[in-house]
Parts: C-alpha cells; sequence; structure tokens
C-alpha cells in the first residue's frame, strides 16, 4: 500500500508553556482509514489541522514533518509555500469541520458555496457545477436537493449543514480527506448512510481518510488503523483489531467503559401498572406549519414540521423524543416552551402541581407566564453559541436571577456557586468566560443555568450529541442525578437510541413529522415494530468490527414513508392512525 500522508514526530505548543501535542506519529495510506480517538482537548483536532497549515495564529510548529506523497512527488507540507498550499488545500486535501454553522458562510446559499469548490480548482463551469453539487447532495441524504441548493445555512437545521459540510469535502475527489467529527451533529440512520457514502468514495478513488471520532463504533466501521490520544500524547497505536478487540492501554478502557449501549433486551418487559395520571406537561394535537419564501413571484412553499403529536411527561420521569434531523423533535420542544405557537386545534397544557389548575401555554397572561419561565427551562444543543461570550459565567448564572427578581447580588452569586457546584465545577471559576471551558464544560454551564431558578421541568435538546463518550457519560450521570435530588421531569430531544435507553422513561420515535412508535425503552428494544425503529436500532455503530451496521436494513426503514412495507406505508400527510399493538406500546400503522 502506497503511502499517501506521514506525520513524523509532530510536536505544537502556544506560548512558551508545555506543548499540547508532543512527538505524534503515524502514516496513511491510498484507500486507508486512520481514526484518531480521544476526549475533548486531546490533541486530535491540532494534529489534523497542521496538515492544511490552518491552526490559531498562536501556535507554534515546535518540530516534526508531515510528508505527503501526491501526484506531483513527496513534499513537506509544513515548509511548502503558502501558493502552492492553496493548490492542495481544499482540493487535493480536504476537511470535514465539526462546527458547521462557523465553516459555511452566512451569507452565501449552501449549493454556491458547495459549488465554489469546483469552480476554483476544476475550472468548471456553473451549470455543471450545480448538476454535480445536486448529485452530492442526495448521495449524502438530502431530501429535496434542489431547496437545499437554494437554502442559506441559517435555514437549515445542524444536521442538514453537516451534510452540506461533506458534500463540500467530498465534490472534488480528494486523496486525502480529513473528518474532524464528520457524523457527530448526525442522526445514525444518516450516519449509516454517510459512513457507507464515504466507504464507496474510497473504493471507488483510492481516497486516504484520517477520521476524528469519538464514537468507537463509527471506528469499528470504518478504519483500519486506530490512534488513541490523551493529552496530546498518543496512548495507544495499532490496527483497528488489535485496539479494539484487545485494548492495551487503561485509557482505552476507560473510552469503551463510557460508550453508551443499546441494551439487549432477551425478554419481554413487565408491564407498568402507573396509570400516568400525575402529568405536568401535556402537548394535545400539536401540529406546526411554517411557510417558506421561494423567491421572484413564485408562490410561497408551507413546510409543516409536526403533525397531529400527542405527548405527555410525568411528573419526576423523562419522555424522550427520538429522530432524524428535520423529523421535528426540535419543533415540539419550542412549541412546548412557548417559543412557537401551533397551528390552530393544538394547545400544550403545564400543570405547576399535582392538584394546580393546568396553564394554558399558548394563552397566559403575563402573571401565568412569568411563573411558568420560572418552572420550565430548556437546555440547548450548542452550548458555543448559547452562552454569551462577552459575559463572565458569573453574569451569565445571574442574569435568569436578575430577570424575575430573585434575591439580591450577594444571593444570587452564592446560588450562581452553589449551581457550579451542582454540576461538578469549581466556584472559582466564576470570573471566567465561556472560551475558557471545553464543550463538556460548557455544557455543564448551561445546564446551571437552567438550574439557578429551581424549574420542574428541563426540556434538553440534544445536550449530548457534541460531545465526546466520556463527557458525555458526565453529562448524562448529572443530569440522572439532578432528575433524582430535584425531583425534575424531562422533556429529552435525542437523536441516539443508547443516549435514550440509559435516560429515559418513555420512548416517542418520530418520523417525517409524525410520532411513529411509542413506548417504555424496555418494551421499543424488545419488540420493535415500525420499520424507521428498526432502522435506527439497525444503524446504532457497535465499538465490534465483526458486527458492521446492516446498511440495507437502515435503508429500508430511513426510506421515504412511501416505501416503507404496506401496513405502515402513507404519502404527505395522510398517515395512518397511531394505534396501541399491545398495553403501553403504540404504533403508526393501518388497521
Amino acid at each position: 500500500m502506497r503511502t499517501l500522508l506521514d506525520i513524523d514526530g509532530l510536536t505544537i505548543g502556544f506560548g512558551a508553556g508545555e506543548p499540547v501535542v508532543r512527538d505524534v506519529s503515524f502514516t496513511v495510506g491510498a484507500g486507508e482509514t486512520v481514526a484518531l480517538v480521544g476526549e475533548s482537548g486531546s490533541g486530535k483536532t491540532l494534529t489534523c489541522r497542521s496538515v492544511l497549515r490552518i491552526l490559531p495564529e498562536a501556535a507554534q510548529l515546535r518540530e516534526g514533518t508531515i510528508s505527503y506523497a501526491g501526484k506531483d512527488g513527496t513534499v513537506d507540507l509544513l515548509t511548502l509555500s503558502e501558493r502552492k498550499m492553496r493548490s492542495i488545500r481544499g482540493d487535493r486535501i480536504s476537511m470535514i469541520f465539526q462546527e458547521p454553522m462557523r465553516s459555511l458562510s452566512p451569507l452565501h446559499r449552501l449549493g454556491h458555496q458547495v459549488a465554489e469548490v469546483l469552480r476554483l480548482h476544476r475550472s468548471i463551469g456553473p451549470t455543471e457545477a450545480k448538476r454535480r453539487v445536486l448529485e452530492k447532495f442526495e448521495k449524502v441524504g438530502f431530501v429535496d436537493p434542489a431547496r437545499a441548493y437554494a437554502s442559506y445555512p441559517f435555514e437549515m437545521s445542524g444536521g442538514m449543514r453537516q451534510r452540506a459540510m461533506i458534500a463540500m469535502a467530498m465534490i472534488a475527489q480528494p486523496e486525502v480527506m480529513i473528518a474532524d467529527e464528520p457524523t457527530t451533529a448526525l442522526d445514525v440512520t444518516t450516519q449509516a448512510q454517510v459512513l457507507g457514502l464515504m466507504r464507496d468514495l474510497q473504493a471507488e478513488t483510492g481516497m486516504a481518510m484520517i477520521l476524528v471520532t469519538h464514537d468507537l463504533g463509527v471506528v469499528a466501521n470504518m478504519a483500519q488503523k486506530v490512534v488513541v490520544m490523551n493529552k496530546g500524547r498518543v496512548m495507544e497505536r495499532g490496527t483497528a483489531e488489535q485496539v479494539l478487540g484487545s485494548p492495551a492501554h487503561g485509557y482505552t478502557e476507560k473510552l469503551f467503559a463510557a460508550a453508551p449501549k443499546i441494551p439487549n433486551v432477551a425478554e419481554p418487559p413487565r408491564i407498568s401498572t402507573n396509570t400516568g395520571d400525575d402529568v405536568i406537561l401535556d402537548l394535545r394535537d400539536i401540529t406546526k406549519s411554517f411557510t417558506m419564501r421561494a423567491g421572484g413571484w413564485r408562490k410561497p412553499t408551507v413546510i409543516t414540521a409536526c403533525r397531529d403529536v400527542n405527548l405527555k411527561v410525568l411528573r419526576g420521569k423523562t419522555l424522550a423524543v427520538v429522530g432524524e434531523s428535520g423529523s421535528g423533535k426540535t419543533t415540539c420542544a419550542r412549541v412546548a416552551l412557548g417559543a412557537e405557537k401551533p397551528d390552530p386545534g393544538g394547545e400544550v397544557l403545564f400543570h405547576p402541581s399535582t392538584d394546580a389548575t393546568p396553564l394554558p401555554v399558548h394563552a397566559m397572561t403575563n402573571a401565568q407566564r412569568l411563573q411558568f419561565q420560572r418552572q420550565a427551562q430548556m437546555v440547548f444543543q450548542d452550548p458555543y453559541s448559547s452562552l454569551s461570550p462577552r459575559m463572565r459565567v458569573m453574569e451569565a448564572l445571574c442574569e435568569p436571577m436578575q430577570i424575575h427578581q430573585i434575591g439580591n447580588p450577594a444571593e444570587r452569586r452564592e446560588k450562581a456557586a452553589a449551581m457550579l457546584e451542582w454540576v461538578g465545577l469549581n466556584p472559582n471559576m466564576l470570573q471566567r468566560y465561556p472560551h475558557a471551558f471545553s464543550g463538556g464544560q460548557r455544557q455543564r454551564l448551561s445546564i446551571a443555568r437552567a438550574l439557578t431558578l429551581d424549574p420542574r421541568l428541563l426540556i434538553c435538546d440534544e445536550p449530548t450529541s457534541a460531545l465526546d463518550v466520556s463527557v458525555q457519560d458526565q453529562i448524562l450521570t448529572l443530569l440522572e442525578e439532578i432528575r433524582d435530588r430535584a425531583d425534575l421531569s424531562y422533556l429529552f430531544i435525542s437523536h441516539d437510541l443508547a443516549v435514550v435507553a440509559r435516560i429515559a422513561d418513555e420512548v416517542a420515535v418520530m418520523r417525517a413529522g409524525v410520532i411513529v412508535e411509542q413506548a417504555p425503552p424496555a418494551q421499543l428494544f424488545h419488540n420493535p415494530r415500525h420499520p424507521y425503529t428498526k432502522a435506527l436500532i439497525a444503524a446504532q455503530p457497535k465499538p465490534d468490527i465483526s458486527r458492521p451496521i446492516d446498511l440495507a436494513l437502515v435503508a429500508r426503514g430511513a426510506g421515504s414513508p412511501t416505501t416503507w412495507p404496506e401496513m405502515f406505508r402513507f404519502d404527505g400527510p395522510d398517515a395512518p392512525a397511531l394505534r396501541t399493538l399491545e398495553p403501553g406500546h403504540m404504533v403508526r400503522c393501518h388497521a
């Protein structure tokens, strides 16, 4: 196998401090995938960015070489002129970035940004470039490639933006592709399809890949070699069979232990006798439509994000809503909080206590809304954008209490310090700014901010999707402890059934804007009935190279509802009713 990329003794530092990446070495061959695995802050991304020379300005490349054996011979990328580097960057070596909202221009349409790669490096005209982009958009999972081509990044969900980033990196068919957490923001079915697409592209072109990931299941499905990093050093290196089959380093074993797993339910669960009368949040017949501009004189398009959704969150329990990007999960959460108004006929009722009169969330007085906002809070998916970069942690945590006129300044500071301790952070961090924290720490800060008002209900919108497995494990443990300690109720939004299996008391699976199956986790995993639920379970990558993802099963369930078996099939708004097939287990199907 011809070696395309050889990283030898790479050492990177900042200022006069100790190196943050120390003596990292590995090679990548043509058609080969090397996975860089480790926690947030272990130096994986810095190592990859050094290949393209897009490090922060203050970074120092202290030692090492990066040799690239391209079509024009072998060159050292660290000493190559910037002009020659520009001809390689984005063409021969491309990169998929982890945060698509920061990597995509908010001022340009997605299709134009992807087509720019072809115009710059292939001198292809606009008509042919658009044809190729639409073709690539279809391959990475866009249901309507033409609409995605004409959309701006802010009009798409996080998962949709990540698909556009993947299309941009793959459009020029590079020799080396660096994928920095390429599927973190994607639902598992799309992730499975994208991983299959990457493998197909490798088989066609002989492309080499450096895959940065914290998901050992993705590693098992994609990588031939694995490099495990921690605190800037290589802890373990070897073939996927060696590292995944028999990890030799304690840190690698720790990563395996932290990974969430879908349970193997061998026996049917005992049906609960709980009548579920103590409801804290009740969504009734929720439908939400949006009118999208079409441009020019064309008629605006009406998009129905969710349709006929009925959900009940029990007091002290966790209801999880699971589904792919664009299935309507977050829209339901925003309607539940009152941030979006449902279409006529739907209502949301909030029960402050067991015997209290329910509050209509979308028909409240000002006093009622103030009471509701104190008792219902949200933890957002992206901890980077949910905290103001201009506010210290102290100000961010005290702001909700100031708005609701709770306590004096001294009492607010004391409560902020107590909330930091609740989420496992040191109170002496109150004077820092958010940029001084890692992703996992920032998510803890977001949880602490939501808890300062002592709420009774937390709506968690993908709170662990952007975190590595060990930090994800810590956040889930934290949420479980807080739920039990404060008797909180959770509406938990996720695309990861392994996470849901751990934390949820009830699971509602959404697809194409409707709930297709609902049951307690054990019941759902023991006897999944809907083809989409089966696809979600099949698409969950397992850290075992002998158990690859069944892409055929995933494709059947994740395809259009018009392609499902006749019992479950529907077209547009003509979905069958949600029927009870067994006690506690509902499935959307024809009689």
